[in-house]
């Protein structure tokens, strides 16, 4: 790709043969970003939400922390010396619910028998449960395209009405004019809203479409009265496989909008657009996003297609990942942009901030080499309109005669990215020979399934309708206490580890009285699935506040993998041990496979994906024997991010799935056939990867169904799913407590679509989010629910 970039930029200053004497260095580079966090620096979003929702303060109160953080987020900007800043773009949830409130699109369930506000509405929407009003299934949840946020699913009826409600959106942005005149507001664009819509019945989302125009139209009338001039309209399906019918979609709709009085660009991120970047480039708007990072390959065609009044917006600064952007290298692919377009130029992040931490000044205990390399959203604001003067500087050097950049402005910046050089010791060389050296005997079990499930049945004398859990427990403040107390040196080690003995045997003694057939040891004394590990391999580095939204008030704080990747002793062995002495019942080993260790860490990107996820394998292989050798012969990988990893085009998914499914098969493929391996998924769409996910040939998967009420199963009607299967019978994100005769219905559907025999009973996830009494009484029901069918199938075959 890179050489590709270096191509153009060659040929197109030889094609141009420009006098650079005669550039107008003058031309301003405009710079905005896409959109910032929310939770704010300490998590201030994170902890009102959570406060609001238990009533611990008002609403007027979670508002008034919302406004500041808004503002703080917007000065930011300002400091920096932004252009543009960003507004429109906050949600107190989600910004797709925002929309789906903002349009009137509010199922039925939802609608309160008498008012109780907007909040309460919204929060119902997302959570099942508000202040007010009775509790319902909440709104389907799911991955924001390939990444780790998560986004409610709007729900579309046949005759669906569209009603603006768009006061509390409109507040914002005045209060963002109130800072500064110079706003841009951000939505997403309406072919993209229904995409992400779920149409339901047997009717396309693509027909409502004129009907949710004339709402967008209104409501581009409401922004043009403010005096805004620019709104971003983000359409990120543009990057995907797309029907014919969906691009007519976008030629009738900004044809359409056009006539508004705001100056529209359509913003575009995550992946490349191929076919769709003629039709992209286009589309009657002012202009046009496209993510640097991500869509490098379509940079070399877009100032052959790009119409001569359009401006183009490109992503330079990675909006997903935290390493700092190599100016010199960018310098050299923004010149030829800046030398034809001028001030139609503009520079921005790839896409939004909201993937990355929040700032990077907050991080005192990092390695000075390893975090001078780092940027999060605060810095990524200053490293684009450092890139822009950078640019201006540059060109205008190149102007009078050659500069070495190491010399000029860039110095810093040059100095950063060479740091972690010479300051990570890297293991290069053992493990590249290790993997080269990889054979399709490393990738397999010893025996096929149907051996393996007759040796483990013969060890573990399961019943039918087989019980268990996804894993974690609730993560009381008693637990996050003496964590907290042993990081910080307040508590002992041997304190510490009584503690957690004690929750590990609490959790043990609590699944054997709800009487679940197989147990988990609790991870009290994990506090993420992904960086406990990392903690424990060398290769990682860690922040304090790296917090990242994965939805609502959950964040997650996401592990770098800075260097080479291995394990230096055994990171799960002794508390599985003790778990497992408590009780006769099987206890499962928990472990976060490669690809979720991958895809939940900020990456390396001087070394491939598949690298990275071969080396992670190769780590938890060792681990996996470990426990096996202690007496763990129940061993959960856990795989939430399979899908996620997917690359947008469909033209690519076979390479990432290839090597994707290698690196789970070579964590676990040296256990014995008695040895049972489980994996776990979360909200995904399986049915295009169900021929994968069987490639796995985990003796048993675990996943995410509740929300969507078993319509995931549908991937297992044309395609016979040849292993164990749990479908999840409720939803953890909700606290509400599902009946047992709802969680029974569950199962009898799930039964319609997989044997009986291979079907086990579960959650939908891990229970670390919720409190011990839902928990004590909805894995009751389940297991309740699990007999009622057993009883069931043992009546019918009787």
């Amino acid at each position: 790709m890179h050489c590709l970039l270096v191509n153009f930029i060659k040929e197109r200053n030889n094609v141009n043969n420009i006098n650079k004497s005669l550039l107008n260095i003058n031309d301003k580079t405009t710079t905005h970003i896409l959109g910032y966090p929310r939770m704010g620096p300490q998590r201030q979003l994170k902890w009102a939400l959570e406060d609001y929702w238990k009533g611990r303060i008002s609403q007027s109160q979670l508002l008034n922390e919302a406004a500041d953080i808004r503002q703080s987020h917007w000065q930011i900007q300002l400091d920096a010396g932004l252009d543009f800043i960003t507004a429109g773009d906050f949600a107190l949830y989600d910004h797709v619910l925002n929309h789906s409130y903002l349009f009137g699109v509010i199922p039925e369930r939802f609608k309160p028998q008498k008012p109780d506000g907007q909040l309460d509405t919204y929060f119902r929407m997302a959570r099942g449960r508000s202040a007010q009003g009775d509790d319902c299934a909440a709104c389907e949840m799911t991955k924001w395209f390939d990444t780790n946020y998560h986004y409610l699913v709007p729900e579309f009826e046949p005759q669906q009405g569209f009603q603006l409600n768009a006061d509390v959106w409109l507040d914002e942005l005045k209060q963002a004019q109130a800072l500064t005149p110079n706003v841009k507001a951000v939505l997403i664009g309406p072919l993209t809203y229904l995409w992400l819509g779920k149409a339901q019945g047997e009717f396309d989302a693509l027909e409502l479409l004129p009907p949710l125009l004339d709402v967008y139209a209104e409501l581009l009338h409401k922004v043009s009265e403010l005096g805004i001039e620019w709104l971003q309209l983000d359409e990120p399906i543009l990057g995907l496989d797309l029907a014919q019918s969906w691009k007519q979609g976008f030629e009738i709709a900004y044809n359409q909008l056009k006539s508004a009085s705001l100056k529209l660009l359509i913003a575009t991120y995550f992946s490349k657009l191929d076919d769709n970047l003629t039709l992209a480039c286009q589309l009657p708007v002012a202009g046009l996003h496209i993510d640097g990072i991500n869509a490098a390959q379509d940079l070399p065609n877009v100032l052959d297609r790009l119409p001569p009044y359009k401006v183009l917006s490109l992503g330079l600064v990675n909006g997903r990942n935290i390493w700092k952007a190599d100016h010199a290298r960018l310098l050299q692919v923004l010149t030829p942009f800046y030398e034809t377009l001028g001030e139609r130029l503009w520079l921005s992040t790839s896409c939004s901030l909201l993937h990355v931490p929040e700032d990077l000044e907050q991080e005192t205990n990092l390695v000075p080499a390893i975090k001078s390399k780092f940027a999060f959203a605060k810095q990524k604001c200053f490293e684009v309109t450092a890139l822009a003067s950078a640019l201006a500087n540059y060109v205008d050097s190149q102007a009078a005669e050659p500069v070495n950049l190491n010399t000029s402005t860039q110095t810093v910046n040059a100095q950063a990215q060479g740091a972690t050089q010479t300051s990570i010791q890297a293991n290069v060389d053992t493990l590249k020979h290790t993997i080269e050296h990889l054979t399709e005997a490393s990738f397999a079990r010893s025996n096929d399934f149907k051996t393996r499930k007759a040796a483990q049945q013969a060890k573990f004398d399961l019943p039918m309708f087989a019980t268990t859990t996804i894993g974690s427990f609730p993560q009381t403040k008693d637990i996050r206490q003496a964590r907290l107390g042993f990081k910080q040196g307040s508590l002992s080690q041997q304190v510490y580890e009584t503690i957690m003995r004690d929750e590990i045997q609490l959790a043990v003694s609590e699944q054997e009285a709800i009487g679940l057939d197989v147990l988990v040891h609790g991870e009290a004394e994990r506090n993420d699935m992904v960086e406990y590990f990392g903690q424990q391999l060398d290769g990682y580095a860690f922040t304090d506040f790296g917090w990242v939204q994965s939805y609502g008030s959950r964040c997650v704080k996401p592990p770098i993998i800075a260097s080479d990747v291995h394990r230096p002793n055994p990171m799960t062995v002794r508390w599985s041990q003790y778990a497992q002495s408590l009780t006769n019942k099987p206890m499962k080993g928990m472990l976060t496979g490669p690809i979720t260790m991958l895809c939940w860490s900020f990456a390396r990107e001087d070394i491939s994906l598949k690298e990275q996820a071969f080396q992670l394998a190769l780590a938890l292989s060792a681990e996996v024997l470990d426990l096996e050798r202690a007496g763990i012969t129940m061993i959960q990988v856990d795989e939430p991010a399979l899908r996620e990893g997917l690359p947008l085009r469909q033209a690519h998914w076979q390479g990432y799935l290839r090597w994707a499914v290698d690196a789970f098969r070579l964590s676990v493929a040296k256990v014995k056939d008695s040895t049972q391996i489980h994996t776990h998924m979360c909200y995904a769409e399986f049915n295009d990867i169900i021929e994968a996910i069987a490639q796995l040939d985990a003796d048993v998967i675990t996943i995410e169904t509740s929300r969507s009420n078993m319509e995931l199963l549908k991937a297992f009607e044309d395609f016979k799913y040849p292993n164990d299967i749990g479908p999840g019978v409720y939803d953890i994100h909700s606290p509400i407590v599902p009946s047992q005769t709802w969680m029974a219905q569950l199962l009898q559907k799930a039964a319609l679509s997989i044997a009986p025999e291979q079907l086990w009973v579960n959650p939908d996830c891990g229970l670390k989010t919720r409190a011990w009494p839902e928990t004590r009484e909805a894995l009751t029901l389940m297991v309740a629910a699990a007999k009622q069918l057993r009883e069931q199938h043992q009546t019918v075959n009787a």
